[in-house]
């Protein structure tokens, strides 16, 4: 099982994190996939088939975190470009390779992507049908507050969902996944970017701090979702969390349900 680290603050500070992702925007997507051995394309494509897209007059899409834009582009993809997209993330070189990418992949005038942090969105209230973000909560400052704007900007009747790591319960294989998790991948993750921030021994550290299943459900709950659900994927290395904002909520306002 994970061993969780010491009572040590870990450095989330606004300028730390968007300078650590700036350093390794360069290998973010090649790593992502070398070190998860691709599964992380299939885990966004089942976050998209699992909470798909609804129809174009619903409302865009908001995929919070966009990073170089892959669950953007998953979500594309399920719409068949018939709904349009915004990705939002607050590091300007992760987006400079996002935008690289959707114009590769045809889909620049149907995906808008902007600078912005997801503790103060610079959008209105109740207009997404859906917000997403995947493997992003965990690293804003404060989650409570980057929920809260998930929450605020979606539509009533809309969902949020949330892409996340997670502790695999099974004991053998968590065990072995431990291992490469604190181990290998730090230090090939370092190896390869060099980064000065420590980015990949930030990840697991950032992982085994950050609240998984039922912990984060509580936390959806709480910023005013309902019908809160999650399903974990590949024996728990990842989860889907999935909230509905109720019909009735006023623009702006959280609370529990």
């Amino acid at each position: 099982m994970f061993a969780v680290p010491s009572a040590e603050l870990l450095d989330k500070r606004e300028v730390r994190i968007r300078r650590m992702f700036g350093q390794i925007a360069p290998w973010y997507d090649f790593l992502n996939h070398l070190l998860s051995l691709n599964v992380d394309k299939l885990w966004r494509r089942r976050t998209a088939r699992l909470v798909p897209p609804g129809p174009a007059d619903a409302g865009p899409i908001l995929d919070l975190c966009t990073g170089t834009g892959d669950l953007a582009l998953a979500y594309d993809r399920a719409a068949q470009g018939a709904v349009p997209i915004v990705g939002a993330d607050f590091c300007g070189e992760m987006l400079q390779r996002a935008g690289k990418k959707a114009t590769r992949a045809g889909a620049a005038g149907r995906i808008t992507f902007v600078e912005a942090d997801a503790q103060a969105l610079p959008f209105a209230d109740d207009t997404f049908q859906l917000v997403a973000v995947a493997f992003g909560l965990r690293n804003v400052t404060d989650p409570d507050r980057g929920l809260a704007e998930m929450v605020r900007v979606a539509k009533p009747g809309g969902r949020v969902a949330v892409l996340e790591f997670s502790r695999p319960r099974n004991r053998l294989f968590g065990r072995l996944y431990t291992f490469y998790f604190r181990h290998v991948l730090p230090r090939v993750g370092q190896l390869l970017t060099r980064s000065r921030e420590n980015a990949y021994q930030y990840l697991p550290e950032s992982v085994l701090r950050f609240p998984d299943y039922e912990a984060l459900a509580d936390k959806l709950r709480a910023n005013g979702l309902a019908d809160v659900t999650y399903r974990p994927f590949t024996f728990g290395v990842a989860t889907l969390y999935v909230g509905v904002k109720p019909a009735d909520t006023a623009a702006g306002r959280g609370g529990t349900t």
